[in-house]
């Protein structure tokens, strides 16, 4: 028993967050959306280059 309060409590809940629209600032959507980002895709793959060692794919000398 007692469990009608707390579901009415997750229903109120869930209705408030079904029917909540926040405020949107379209404009700095817009500026977000339309930035060009200033770092090219090799940028973003170098950041990786010095994690991992150059990999032969010719080289067969791994013991089976």
């Amino acid at each position: 028993m007692g469990r009608g309060r707390a579901k009415a409590k997750q229903i109120k809940v869930a209705r408030k967050l079904k029917y909540y629209s926040p405020d949107t600032d379209l404009s700095a959507l817009q500026r977000e959306l339309g930035k060009e980002s200033a770092v090219s895709d090799d940028d973003d793959l170098s950041m990786y280059a010095d994690t991992y060692d150059e990999v032969d794919e010719d080289d067969d000398s791994e013991e089976r």
